[in-house]
């Protein structure tokens, strides 16, 4: 059985959204959202901002854990 980059991608993290808030991305890692700002100001993880606030597609963070490492959207989307 061979599991593909979709199948990763859509079991981890399952009941958390496709785009992630700063606590919830706390809540992933255990740790303070003061230490997810900190990761995101040194982008360390990859992220968006929608007005004043951080996004984080979750495929970032699961590069950031180091789940996968595609290099591109298109390479995990394939």
């Amino acid at each position: 059985m061979t599991v593909t980059p979709q199948d990763v991608y859509q079991n981890t993290f399952r009941s958390y959204p496709d785009l992630l808030n700063v606590p919830q991305v706390g809540e992933i890692l255990g740790v303070s959202t003061k230490t997810v700002y900190r990761l995101l100001r040194q982008n360390k993880i990859a992220s968006l901002r929608v007005g004043r606030e951080f996004r984080v597609p979750k495929v970032h963070l699961m590069q950031y854990v180091r789940i996968f490492e595609p290099t591109t959207w298109e390479e995990m989307r394939a």
